[in-house]
């Protein structure tokens, strides 16, 4: 375990460094970058070259930026005028509310229609083998648009705009953002737990239990659903961990202030604190969904934790 925890912290020292080189390596260098097309006064320049130590190395600019960062301080927004920290903090609520609300809804989702197509097979395999098929081929901002027609537009189930207050108008409003963020990746979750349940299944030591004469329901959840189950943890971990990227564009369509929607504003207005953030953040939030991953192995099999 302690060797995983130095690669994974290898991991984002390599990100951080890449993250804050990409500054340096854009045409004009990074006052040009920065200044984009805005004019600035003698004063303002210096203002953006001392917020960036311009003038020192570059090896101690990063390490001084990385020092900032782990201490919380993420820099002062060219646009906004305000620390990037305190415009991370009032939207990082709504992402990760989004992004809980759709892992729940493909865990459940993906794992009960995998399980259901392998162990009971004829009209339910195909069913969610043709439903995922076509979650899997359709677009998530398709999907989006479908979902607000039909559910917001046609029947007015749902909101459209916002991400609510509290917990139950929170759960109203994000309802159709995180179906959209949840579906294909549903679907996929389904295929992979289907494969997975089936490979098992089929294998010996289920086939001496059955000889034995053990209960098909005990056969399935001490044999195949358990040892199923590695394989199955890796793609929800690498799921979720790619719910943060795909929020980027659900919360684009459904106008929802959070991170993802601060990062493509952030990318067109050249703000590159904020960039830098929100992309060291989502490194970090990678790195930590990978490393709780590595946990539940050990849980599932001890062997792996050795």
């Amino acid at each position: 375990m302690l060797l995983r925890l130095v690669g994974l912290a290898a991991v984002l020292l390599v990100a951080s460094f890449l993250v804050y080189g990409l500054l340096y390596l854009v045409p004009g260098g990074p006052m040009s970058f920065l200044l984009g097309n805005r004019t600035g006064t003698a004063e303002q320049i210096a203002a953006i070259r001392a917020q960036y130590h311009l003038a020192d190395p570059f090896v101690v600019r990063y390490f001084n930026w990385l020092g900032d960062a782990l201490g919380g301080d993420f820099g002062r927004s060219l646009v906004y005028r305000q620390d990037v920290t305190a415009l991370l903090a009032g939207r990082v609520a709504t992402t990760l509310w989004l992004v809980a609300y759709a892992s729940v809804l493909i865990v459940v989702g993906g794992l009960a229609a995998g399980s259901l197509a392998a162990l009971r097979g004829g009209r339910t395999d195909t069913l969610v083998s043709g439903v995922s098929s076509l979650f899997l081929a359709t677009p998530v901002f398709v999907i989006g648009v479908v979902l607000v027609i039909v559910f917001a537009r046609g029947l007015g189930w749902f909101p459209v705009f916002g991400a609510g207050e509290g917990f139950f108008d929170r759960v109203h409003h994000l309802t159709l953002p995180a179906l959209t963020l949840a579906l294909g990746s549903a679907a996929y979750l389904a295929r992979i737990t289907r494969a997975s349940v089936r490979e098992e299944m089929g294998r010996e030591h289920v086939e001496t239990a059955r000889s034995r004469g053990l209960a098909e329901s005990l056969i399935v959840r001490k044999h195949v659903l358990r040892n199923a189950a590695v394989p199955v943890t890796t793609v929800i971990g690498l799921t979720v961990a790619g719910l943060l990227a795909g929020a980027v564009v659900v919360e684009n369509v459904f106008a929802l202030d959070g991170i993802g929607s601060l990062f493509v504003r952030a990318i067109m207005q050249r703000d590159f604190a904020v960039v830098q953030a929100v992309v060291l953040v989502l490194v970090g939030a990678f790195v930590v969904v990978n490393l709780v991953v590595d946990l539940l192995y050990s849980v599932l099999d001890p062997r792996m934790a050795r």
